[in-house]
């Protein structure tokens, strides 16, 4: 068995069934099935039973469908108007003023959501027609929404995140530390962009005469409870060594309801809608994950991710500049591919590299969430771009010019924590988790 050829025969099957629109999740169970009926003698329907079973039962896995459904519960409350209601008033003195928003609205929201998707549409509902009938630059509030939309992925609690740990092995929660400190860096640096654009052309932000109060402000601050109440209940539990990241999942759901009764958004019809949305979208992820689980075992006892390795390897690269050459690989990728698809296929032989290289098992999640985000608004099926063409009525093209500035942003990032990987690992090595 050639280990050349069984490479060559995954990528063709792997093309010409997502070429052909086959769901990626049963791209990857075809593929793996196929490849082992071809070139190992083995009972592949034993081995598939026990790997899917095991995959989506892990206790990792039973957070991700509470997450969702918290995210879609919360999708139908007034929160996004909340939202811009309590920013607004903080934001008049920056330079940029309002369209900051956009930047503080997603990383207030991703706290609380784990979605990327979910953090653009909520945030952007509101945000998008307040500073367009203010006057603001239409390309500077799409490219803001689309790039800061996809913090949803980085800051906890993240969804990519639990994938990445199930299938890595790795603590969730240390993956929801490590991702603070760079997802709070990511939206400083967002905003400084918006600040020095403002600066430099002052004609795309309008002038306002409206000078809020300190009891505006303060209001603001009322308006934003719901979703301070929401992090602290969230987060506080499960860094208060209260509850796992399973049951804080749980604990946000119950949040979301008192929430959307508090705003009067809950009924029957609400929670219907919700869990439909949650069982869809947890349904098509966990065929994902799963298919990706039984691909990358199916690959290990092919020798695939050996061999690749050896070539990577007898190439002598530094460890800089490998992550260079990933950071290049997954962008490349994000063109043809969504994020989660790019993660779970490639993992398997980026992973070990990666150790191989020195780098922990926890920076290579934030990193390749980056990467991620980075996917998300890179045409032709950055799912971003289509949220916001959605809420827009914008081409794909202009939201993708749009938010290319932020693209930029993301990969100096990532290659920024490739140089200095202690802003990543500090909390997770410093933070002692209770229980």
């Amino acid at each position: 068995m050639d280990p050349f050829v069984v490479l060559i025969t995954v990528l063709v099957l792997l093309a010409l069934l997502l070429g052909t629109g086959v769901w990626v999740g049963l791209s990857l169970f075809a593929v793996a099935i196929t490849s082992l009926a071809l070139f190992r003698s083995m009972p592949v329907d034993k081995l598939l039973a026990q790997l899917t079973y095991n995959t989506v039962t892990t206790p990792e896995m039973v957070a991700l469908p509470m997450f969702i459904l918290m995210a879609e519960i919360l999708f139908h409350t007034r929160l996004s108007a909340s939202l811009f209601r309590g920013l607004s008033p903080w934001t008049n003195r920056l330079p940029g003023r309002m369209v900051h928003v956009n930047v503080l609205g997603c990383t207030l929201f991703a706290a609380i959501s784990g979605s990327s998707a979910a953090t653009a549409t909520t945030v952007g509902r509101i945000t998008l027609s307040e500073l367009f009938k203010r006057g603001y630059d239409k390309d500077l509030v799409i490219g803001s929404l689309a790039g800061a939309g996809t913090l949803g992925f980085l800051i906890p609690p993240s969804i990519i995140l639990i994938i990445y740990g199930v299938l890595s092995e790795t603590s969730i929660l240390k993956l929801f530390i490590a991702g603070i400190v760079p997802g709070l860096i990511l939206a400083l640096g967002f905003m400084g962009y918006l600040a020095i654009r403002a600066t430099l052309n002052p004609s795309l932000i309008p002038s306002e005469d409206i000078d809020p109060t300190w009891r505006d402000r303060l209001n603001g601050l009322v308006d934003l409870g719901p979703v301070v109440f929401l992090i602290l209940l969230v987060l506080g539990s499960m860094y208060g060594g209260f509850a796992s990241p399973s049951e804080a999942a749980a604990v946000g759901v119950l949040g979301a309801v008192l929430v959307s009764a508090a705003q009067k958004t809950l009924s029957w019809k609400t929670i219907r809608m919700a869990c439909l949305g949650a069982v869809r979208t947890t349904s098509m992820i966990a065929l994902i994950v799963a298919g990706a689980v039984f691909l990358s075992v199916a690959m290990g006892f092919l020798g695939v991710p050996r061999l690749i390795a050896g070539e990577i390897a007898a190439l002598g690269l530094s460890p800089l500049s490998l992550i260079l050459l990933l950071l290049v690989f997954y962008a490349i990728l994000g063109c043809v591919l969504d994020g989660l698809s790019a993660i779970v296929m490639t993992l398997p032989i980026t992973l070990p590299l990666i150790i191989s290289a020195g780098f922990e098992k926890i920076w290579f999640g934030v990193f390749v969430v980056i990467v991620v985000e980075m996917a998300q608004i890179t045409p032709p099926v950055g799912f971003n771009l289509f949220v916001i063409q959605g809420l827009t009525g914008e081409t794909i093209g202009r939201v993708a010019r749009a938010a290319l500035p932020f693209f930029v942003i993301m990969f100096i990032m990532a290659m920024f924590i490739a140089l200095v990987p202690d802003i990543v690992m500090f909390l997770p090595n410093t933070i002692k988790l209770k229980g």
